[in-house]
């Protein structure tokens, strides 16, 4: 999210849960990495780390909810990389979104997180 954005009065966040089964893998690492580009234009990500707080009422799956109004399953390799995202059906909304809300209260900000980790 741009300056631009922030200037529109729209707030950067992200609605993404990314739970972390440590050790990490090379390409997690990498990704956590740049989404630190992201805080660093205001956008605000959070980490679930499971060594140290088992998230409640969580799926055992990862997702971003854009907008509020749509929400896709995340699906990645067994060894991290992201091959794709599954569209969630509209009627099944309501739940994600109060995975979203869960997420974001279990969550460390992850410039917390990675000074932690290095």
């Amino acid at each position: 999210m741009g300056r631009w954005q922030r200037r529109l009065g729209r707030a950067p966040g992200r609605a993404a849960l990314r739970l972390l089964r440590p050790p990490l893998t090379d390409c997690l690492r990498y990704e956590l990495a740049a989404y630190l580009g992201n805080t660093r234009a205001g956008e605000s990500i959070g980490v679930i780390d499971l060594r140290e707080q088992p998230p409640p009422g969580l799926p055992d799956h990862d997702f971003w909810l854009f907008d509020n109004r749509e929400a896709y399953r995340m699906h990645y390799t067994p060894n991290g990389a992201f091959i794709g995202g599954e569209r969630v059906p509209a009627r099944d909304l309501v739940p994600y979104q109060n995975y979203r809300e869960r997420a974001l209260a279990a969550a460390v900000p992850l410039m917390d997180y990675w000074e932690r980790q290095h």
